[in-house]
């Protein structure tokens, strides 16, 4: 209706999942290139969970976009189904007929046909939307389908999209199994105030409007408080604000025009995001990925460092982690320890503490050698890191988990070592390890900080992380038990 009143070719907050509109602010965007990376890098499950409209189906929409041709995506969005109803559906989406077979047949096909994908150099990953309502008997088979592997390999990647009631089912004893192989946590956070105009205005360009800002600051403050930052919400509030305004024969969005969409909505609130869900977002499920945002934060850091300064030998010297396991620092200070990073403050937190290495463990399993890589100096900080973390990685108790902040595309020493320079003047040389990758047949660095005895440990652990790294990255769980008991 008001499509040509404001120059639009189509609705711009339509509730239906388009990808054309995509937002890739406030971490969506680097939630995705995380996600496209953990199922490329093939560890553990993934879950992400968000309110009601935060976004989840649209994310889910644009990863089927995203992943590599050699990965075929299973989508299921109808999550109410039997345990049997599930491999059926699976063995449906990979053209298996099976209907009618025993489970145990149905499991035994779907092994050998994965592995004849996997030996095809194709993967399979299974995504389930609106997973808090599935059964828990289905996710336990899930669980099961998890298993299926060939040598060290998994067959199947699963990636579970919930609202938070999935948090409390995931939480209850008996599906704690399952709850152990999610290593990749993701929250979507609501849009923060600040953000709210940068989305409105990024629908209203992709539907085609080329005019100046038409909401004015009065009502998009009031859409993003009356819709608690919730996408979908907004999108409502937003659609019935334009028409209210094409009714006045007006095209600048004001407060007034926000109130009549909100009388016409009837929107009732959401939990308190204020409580202890929220606390617990804010404090230990923030993202859990590795981040390209994160690395082009990094690059950006790095040209507008300023020249290298000598180093001290005492902070270039490696570090063999040797403290109680169990301490972790409990609060960062929010006034002392204010570092520039690059050409902003940075207030440092608290160190976490490294853990105890039982000398038996470590004697129990062949030393682990990282792949040495050309052209890195002898006396650079880089190469001081990479040494540090070969010792932390044979020293690491079996179930050793590290926060991975960021990984990089390729290998660059001189972008790395500024990095690292940057982490000294923070303190936090000594909690940065760099590991050896490779990534789509190049060399890389998987770059993490600390190491703890547990991913739970490792999850406390986050909020303590300095605020620029917690700001820039999207600091995930990072399991250290692939690189244990390798030659």
């Amino acid at each position: 209706m008001y499509l040509e009143h404001f120059g639009l070719n189509e609705p711009p907050f339509k509730i239906t999942p388009v990808t054309d509109f995509f937002f890739s602010g406030a971490n969506r965007g680097e939630i995705l290139d995380a996600l496209v990376y953990a199922i490329t890098d093939g560890e553990g499950i993934i879950k992400i969970s968000g309110e009601v409209g935060s976004g989840k189906t649209m994310l889910c929409r644009m990863l089927l976009d995203k992943l590599p041709t050699n990965i075929k995506a299973i989508y299921l969005a109808n999550p109410s189904m039997s345990r049997d109803e599930l491999l059926y559906a699976i063995a449906d989406r990979l053209q298996l007929d099976l209907e009618g077979k025993r489970v145990n047949v149905i499991l035994q096909t779907l092994q050998n046909h994965l592995e004849a994908m996997y030996e095809r150099g194709e993967r399979v990953v299974v995504l389930v939307d609106e997973a808090h309502a599935m059964p828990l008997e289905t996710l336990e088979e899930l669980r099961l389908l998890y298993n299926l592997q060939v040598g060290k390999h998994k067959l199947l990647q699963i990636v579970l999209f919930g609202q938070p009631e999935l948090d409390e089912k995931l939480a209850q004893t008996n599906m704690r199994q399952l709850k152990d192989r999610i290593v990749h946590h993701f929250t979507i956070l609501p849009l923060s105030p600040k953000i709210v105009h940068a989305y409105l205005m990024f629908r209203m360009r992709a539907a085609g409007y080329k005019g100046p800002d038409i909401f004015s600051a009065n009502a998009e403050k009031q859409i993003g408080k009356a819709s608690q930052g919730l996408m979908r919400r907004v999108n409502i509030l937003a659609d019935k604000a334009l028409l209210a305004a094409f009714v006045e024969n007006t095209h600048k969005i004001e407060e007034r025009h926000v109130q009549a969409a909100l009388r016409d909505s009837e929107m009732t609130p959401m939990r308190n995001w204020n409580g202890r869900r929220y606390a617990a977002v804010l404090g230990g499920l923030l993202l859990f990925s590795a981040t390209l945002a994160g690395f082009v934060w990094f690059l950006n850091q790095e040209r507008a460092s300023e020249a290298p300064k000598p180093a001290q030998p005492a902070e270039l010297a490696p570090m063999v982690s040797t403290a109680t396991a169990a301490t972790v620092a409990q609060a960062a200070s929010a006034t002392a320890d204010a570092t520039p990073l690059g050409d902003k403050p940075v207030v440092a937190a608290s160190s976490v503490a490294p853990i105890a290495t039982p000398t038996s463990i470590v004697e129990a399993r062949p030393a682990l050698k990282l792949k040495q890589l050309p052209g890195i100096p002898a006396n650079s900080l880089l190469q001081q890191r990479l040494d540090a973390t070969e010792a932390m990685l044979n020293a690491a108790p079996q179930g050793s988990t590290s926060i991975q902040l960021f990984y990089t595309e390729n290998v660059q020493p001189g972008r790395m070592e500024g990095f690292l320079r940057r982490a000294r003047k923070l303190g936090k040389l000594e909690e940065i390890f760099i590991i050896p990758i490779e990534l789509q047949g190049q060399d890389a660095f998987r770059v993490l900080y600390g190491s703890f005895p547990s991913s739970s440990k490792a999850r406390a652990a986050i909020p303590e992380l300095p605020a620029r790294y917690l700001e820039a990255f999207a600091p995930t769980l990072h399991l250290l038990e692939s690189y244990q008991n390798t030659p």
